[in-house]
């Protein structure tokens, strides 16, 4: 019988660190994280390393690794010691010239549940993705685990709701959305109030359009590597929200920190059953959404 009820977390951290520090501060707060009775638990995008793509250089193409190399054999023998699910967001290397921005979700026996290759590829002032990812092409999945049925998406991912919409229709209790996402210094003053409540919105919006709880994994931080630039400050504010968008929890700007939720499906279920937007999709009438444009 599935688990009715079971509990999430998300880790924030400050990972301005090398790939060896990253890693040991990571375990740690994933141990720590099960200790206090999580059961999935979720890292923010690129864990290993500080957030490189500030700039298009061909040196951090050394930051990449192999699948099933470093961090996969790390947290896979975590997972199996602690009997957890976790979601661990890394630079994949896949082959000479062929690099994504990957997550693996490693089940409770430490075996790979399932990999997610990020789709959609930001290309922003210092934020400068698409120099480094190939889009995804493993399409948008919800991965089976001995804890419950989980889908993992990537920041940019987070401002599509047909993302959000193709996962949770194929049974996504949680969309996780591992992320690095902050502001530029010198824009906070005027634009950061809404920038960060943009990014709220959208993603309790997924939550209440999909009847599915949503938990984001940001990081924190001032990373300021590049001369003559004031970097990015990673906001935090990473949070899980359930099915009506309600916050059952809520991490601070500036402070490393684990947050744990409980995911209740009889819940779930009611709330779809009251509001049951998937019974009145107007399936029919979406052959447009495909397009680029309407013209």
């Amino acid at each position: 019988m599935p688990n009715k009820k079971y509990k999430i977390a998300v880790i924030q951290l400050n990972l301005n660190d090398i790939a060896e520090n990253n890693l040991k501060k990571c375990l740690s707060w994933v141990r720590d994280a099960a200790n206090q009775g999580a059961e999935v638990i979720s890292l923010p995008e690129l864990y290993s390393s500080h957030y490189f793509c500030q700039s298009e250089d061909v040196d951090n193409f050394a930051l990449a690794e192999p699948l099933y190399s470093t961090s996969f054999i790390a947290f896979s023998a975590l997972a199996k010691e602690l009997g957890v699910v976790i979601i661990v967001p890394f630079f994949e290397k896949r082959m000479a010239g062929i690099y994504h921005n990957s997550a693996y979700i490693i089940d409770t026996d430490g075996s790979e549940a399932g990999l997610y290759r990020k789709m959609h590829i930001p290309d922003d002032p210092h934020f400068y993705e698409k120099f480094y990812f190939t889009p995804g092409d493993l399409g948008f999945k919800t991965i089976p685990t001995k804890k419950g049925k989980v889908g993992t998406l990537i920041c940019w991912d987070q401002w599509y709701p047909e993302a959000a919409r193709l996962t949770a229709l194929q049974g996504a209790e949680v969309l996780f959305y591992p992320t690095a996402i902050g502001w530029h210094p010198q824009e906070k003053e005027q634009y950061g109030e809404n920038q960060h409540g943009a990014w709220m919105s959208v993603m309790k919006g997924h939550a209440v359009a999909n009847g599915v709880y949503v938990a984001a994994a940001n990081r924190i931080g001032l990373e300021q590597y590049l001369p003559d630039t004031a970097g990015i400050q990673f906001w935090g504010s990473s949070f899980i929200a359930g099915p009506q968008g309600e916050i059952l929890a809520q991490a601070s700007h500036d402070k490393e920190e684990i947050l744990i939720a409980e995911v209740d499906l009889d819940l779930q279920e009611n709330v779809r059953q009251n509001w049951p937007f998937f019974r009145d999709r107007r399936i029919d009438a979406f052959g447009d959404i495909t397009k680029r444009a309407i013209d």
